[in-house]
């Protein structure tokens, strides 16, 4: 029998993932439009992946979290890093405009995809942000391609299952796809899904893929070449065991003083979760800005 304390687990994940879609679509009217250049479909490996192209400069791709759209994961923060880069957004398969796909998801499929969309649009190396879900897809990129990813910024990710806390793996085990009913998520789905009636299961092949045990490999983190910034809240789920173990592995932890500042960076943001860390657009772009430069 499940705890009561697991079921609290579960509501609290979802009720986290409905304030963000709750607030970034407000922000949406006011920002996402006047920065939009050009969007579009890439058809790679059997599917129509959407991209949107906002400012100009050099590429900056954009990887959601589980279940968001552009719009709902990064609507406040788009309008600010198109000033001064050529931001690239995708919707991963079966997210907002991508259409459902009865293709096995994986993350080795999904970080082929954000390949296939950047030799679309003709994009050699990018620097790559991913948050949640999106950065262990982005994890996965630069495993896979080490050559397109510049530098690479993981907000709130890991590339294992166990570098989230037991409490997250409990609720990714108890989740349905009707919890996700009547929800922000569900509005923005039937709003731009190509095909609304699909939810259900494209919801039920993303609870089934969570609870699958994942490991990138520890060995593969440690030969990723481009920098990495890695920020997270002091509270937002991840195992901060691993976090710091994976920061490590990317040359982290040493005595700056004597040892020199290392290429990659590790920022945990005081007081935040997994959702009010994204919604602190202030932190993560003073992060991400000066990483980047």
């Amino acid at each position: 029998m499940k705890t009561g304390n697991t079921v609290k687990a579960i509501v609290l994940l979802l009720l986290m993932q409905i304030a963000l879609a709750a607030v970034c679509l407000a922000q949406q009217a006011a920002n996402t439009k006047t920065t939009l250049k050009t969007s579009g479909y890439a058809p790679v490996n059997g599917i129509k992946v959407y991209y949107e192209v906002h400012g100009e400069g050099k590429p900056l791709v954009l990887l959601h979290g589980a279940y968001m759209t552009i719009n709902l994961n990064w609507a406040q923060l788009i309008p600010e890093l198109a000033k001064t880069r050529k931001v690239i957004a995708l919707e991963m398969q079966g997210h907002g405009h991508t259409a459902y796909s009865d293709r096995t998801m994986s993350f080795p499929a999904l970080a082929t995809d954000v390949a296939g969309v950047m030799k679309f649009l003709k994009i050699d190396s990018a620097d790559v942000v991913g948050y949640s879900f999106g950065g262990t897809i982005a994890y996965q990129l630069v495993i896979q391609n080490p050559e397109l990813v510049k530098k690479l910024i993981i907000i709130s990710s890991t590339y294992k299952t166990d570098g989230w806390q037991q409490e997250v793996r409990s609720a990714f085990d108890m989740m349905r796809p009707e919890f996700f009913d009547a929800s922000p998520l569900q509005a923005e789905y039937v709003k731009v899904a190509p095909d609304t009636s699909n939810w259900h299961k494209f919801v039920g092949k993303m609870i089934e893929m969570t609870k699958k045990s994942f490991n990138l490999g520890d060995e593969n983190i440690k030969k990723i070449k481009s920098p990495v910034l890695i920020i997270c809240g002091d509270n937002d789920g991840i195992d901060k065991e691993v976090l710091v173990n994976t920061y490590k592995m990317l040359g982290g932890t040493v005595v700056a003083d004597m040892a020199g500042v290392p290429k990659s960076q590790l920022a945990i943001i005081a007081g935040k979760g997994h959702v009010s860390l994204m919604m602190d657009t202030d932190a993560i772009l003073s992060n991400i800005n000066s990483f980047l430069k």
